[in-house]
């Protein structure tokens, strides 16, 4: 636990994600990631000098043999309200309109159904799980596929909404998240969407694995320049 909820308490100071009084949501797809991420901030929430609270949000994406009565039962353990939200985005996205790129009209979804949960809740943080590779990832997405320089922030703002998404995992690699989890033995649910390893992310996801065998350190030189540059809200706030 120490290790893992170190550096996302790190992330959380180096970019200011959490002030005292606030309600964080952890949005749970059932997987190492946000699972992990849950259980470290139940945990900072009870000594950070920052108190602030938890909820845990689920959203239920139509796939019927996703079983999250596990998770309900570890956000019951931690103390942590959990609210699952039914949808029928699969439905949508998948039988009525069989889209031919169902990742973005699915993202572009459940952000709207997410954040209309968040707005029902009164809560304007959310908490996302992606880490240290998933930023590597999502730079060389924009670089091979847009020929830009871009990836997520450590915070983003969504005026639209108003709400804030954090990403506390940052410092943390995914071997690590994997360890942990383990450890943990987390009620990871497996995800049952037919996309989940056919996607852009996951080729760049193994051309990044094959890539570090000759290049052992490329993962860390590539979230240095991101930090370094820096791009566009990864100044850390210091």
């Amino acid at each position: 636990m120490t290790d893992i909820a170190g550096a996302i308490r790190r992330c959380i100071e180096d970019y200011s994600m959490i002030e005292s009084g606030d309600t964080v949501a952890v949005g749970i797809s059932g997987g190492k990631d946000s699972l992990s991420l849950l259980c470290a901030l139940a945990e900072l929430s009870r000594y950070m000098p920052q108190r602030f609270k938890v909820h845990a949000i689920t959203l239920d994406m139509g796939f019927g043999d996703m079983d999250f009565s596990e998770v309900a039962e570890l956000c019951r353990r931690l103390g942590v309200p959990y609210t699952i939200r039914k949808t029928h985005i699969k439905q949508i996205v998948f039988e009525e309109r069989q889209e031919k790129n169902p990742c973005a009209m699915c993202a572009k979804m459940r952000r709207g159904v997410l954040h209309r949960t968040m707005n029902e809740l009164g809560i304007n943080k959310i908490a996302l799980g992606h880490h240290y590779d998933d930023a590597v990832e999502t730079f060389l997405l924009s670089l091979l596929y847009e020929g830009r320089l871009s990836c997520f922030q450590p915070v983003t703002y969504l005026s639209r909404s108003d709400i804030y998404q954090l990403r506390p995992m940052l410092y943390v690699a995914e071997k690590d998240v994997i360890s942990y989890s383990t450890r943990l033995k987390l009620p990871i649910v497996k995800n049952s969407c037919p996309m989940d390893t056919a996607s852009k992310r996951h080729d760049v996801k193994e051309l990044v694995a094959s890539l570090g065998d000759k290049y052992p350190d490329l993962r860390s030189k590539i979230f240095g320049a991101i930090q370094r540059y820096p791009l566009n809200g990864w100044g850390r706030k210091l």
